[in-house]
């Protein structure tokens, strides 16, 4: 892919994007109030969880708690049987529980809107982290997931090994008018379309701009 193409590339995922919908950590982000309490439990709880798994989960628990100081008043074992079957439900309750009460502890029950301050908290990497700065803030970052990673590398846009060298490669060359938008728009590209193995390449609307880098069988 050439660099130029990226704005209409972009443009033609947005658009092919409105059949998919919205993850729902996204959908939070297009709430008339944003919660970037709840942007960020619900990230922690989407890792290696499927859509369908994260917004039920993430509605029981709030339900039950929607604040820093009501889910750290929650037992591990609560939160658990909330988010059940999330993908490690385990580890997730326990990072929950103890990032709530780092946020009333540490941060008067404020999210924190900076990188450096939200890889503090318990079970938050660089992906969750970008994403809550993203869309609970409305902040510049770059959330590069596996789907990010593996596309941009795809379309030949970027050449890196790893989710960092991808992040770093794409705030050094990516318009800043895609940052925020990238993560949700590719999340959903990457799900439906381009995915890991055998890619819809015949329903990919941005086909003639892609270097498919290594893909070898396609549909």
């Amino acid at each position: 892919m050439k660099d130029s193409d990226i704005h209409k590339v972009m443009k033609l995922l947005e658009a092919e994007m409105r059949q998919f919908g919205l993850p729902p950590v996204s959908a939070m982000a297009e709430e008339a109030i944003v919660d970037p309490f709840k942007i960020l439990i619900s990230t922690i709880i989407s890792a290696r969880t499927k859509d369908e798994v994260t917004g039920p989960a993430t509605e029981r628990l709030f339900s039950l708690a929607d604040s820093p100081g009501k889910m750290s008043g929650l037992s591990e074992e609560r939160i658990e049987k909330a988010i059940f079957p999330a993908g490690f439900y385990h580890t997730k309750a326990k990072a929950i529980r103890k990032t709530s009460q780092d946020l009333v502890e540490r941060f008067g029950s404020r999210v924190p809107d900076t990188i450096k301050e939200l890889l503090t908290l318990p079970g938050v990497g660089r992906k969750t982290a970008n994403l809550v700065v993203t869309l609970a803030h409305n902040k510049a970052g770059i959330c590069v997931d596996t789907h990010v990673h593996r596309i941009t590398n795809r379309w030949g846009y970027v050449k890196t090994k790893t989710p960092r060298e991808t992040e770093q490669a794409l705030r050094a060359k990516l318009p800043k008018k895609h940052w925020i938008a990238i993560n949700t728009i590719l999340v959903m590209h990457g799900q439906n379309i381009c995915k890991p193995v055998s890619p819809l390449c015949s329903r990919c609307p941005v086909f003639r701009y892609c270097a498919r880098i290594g893909v070898t069988k396609s549909r």
